[in-house]
């Protein structure tokens, strides 16, 4: 039987992570024109003070986060314990939804990424992330409420040559999220995972590649088109990123698609996304036709 959540009708507080462009900075826009709070979050404020004076103007507020710092998860305290405090904090002091869309993605292969930079990748968009979450959470559950949203990609699903350190980063997370949801869904407390394919934001035109290069064993491959395509700056764009955080803001808020649908866990958006999952679908039963027997066959004689 399926888990039936439930929405707080009044204005909700977002917490955004990697508000400076792209997806974060249209998810801000999005929840603020919806009339909610949103509590944005970027590395260096001070590189975008014209977005900071538009959304505090707004009614929102703009906070330095490092979600690699290992004292990252603090901000939630002190976001939670401010309304007791100050007046303006008062509708802040109730963190609603819990947004981890910060990342970046170094390109390399499995066998040159140095250990460094794989740990980058999991420091940002796995470790940094459930810092957050581990720290929201039991606000959340005393509260009987919370949405825990993450932004993840089509990479951890069928990841592209030399994506590997990024896509295990990402399907870390997505994994820890697909047991999260069954921890915290008696509080109340729903998770969204967002698969993306290829949009129109920084990612791919501010690629970081890898120290090492490529062995000469790796000339003409896959992967060393694959570079060498990067850094053209040519990659073709499918999707728009403003339609697609539209998507998300209405799964999150109920509404819209989202109406009816807040138990639903994944959300998937970019025409490259379909042929992604119909891969994983086929993959799965290629395996089960080819060694089905054997799947069953190694059990415990009884």
């Amino acid at each position: 039987m399926a888990t039936t959540f439930t929405t707080p009708k009044k204005q909700l507080t977002f917490l955004i992570t990697g508000c400076s462009s792209g997806f974060g900075l249209s998810l801000v826009g999005l929840a603020q024109a919806g009339g909610h709070t949103v509590i944005a979050t970027s590395r260096n404020p001070s590189k975008t003070p014209e977005l900071v004076k538009e959304v505090e103007i707004k009614g929102g507020k703009w906070i330095q986060l490092d979600v690699d710092s290992p004292d990252s998860s603090k901000v939630i305290e002190e976001l939670e314990s401010s309304g007791q405090e100050i007046e303006y904090f008062t509708s802040l002091q109730t963190l609603n939804i819990c947004l981890n869309n910060a990342g970046f993605s170094i390109f390399a292969t499995v066998e040159t990424s140095t250990e460094e930079e794989i740990r980058s990748q999991m420091e940002t968009m796995y470790f940094g992330p459930l810092r957050l979450i581990k720290a929201v959470l039991p606000y959340m559950r005393q509260r009987r409420f919370g949405i825990i949203v993450s932004m993840s990609s089509g990479a951890s699903l069928s990841g592209a040559p030399t994506m590997g350190p990024y896509a295990g980063a990402k399907a870390g997370l997505d994994g820890m999220t697909k047991v999260l949801a069954k921890e915290v869904a008696a509080y109340n407390i729903r998770t969204l995972t967002v698969v993306l394919g290829t949009f129109n934001t920084s990612l791919g035109l501010n690629a970081i590649f890898g120290k090492i290069p490529l062995p000469e064993d790796y000339k003409q491959t896959t992967a060393e088109n694959m570079i060498t395509w990067l850094k053209t700056g040519k990659v073709p764009i499918n999707g728009d990123k403003d339609k697609a955080m539209k998507a998300v803001y209405d799964v999150v808020v109920g509404q819209g698609i989202g109406s009816g649908k807040e138990a639903e866990p994944l959300l998937l958006l970019g025409s490259d996304m379909v042929p992604r999952a119909k891969l994983v679908q086929d993959t799965l039963a290629h395996s089960l036709e080819v060694f089905g027997s054997f799947t069953n066959g190694v059990n415990i004689d009884k």
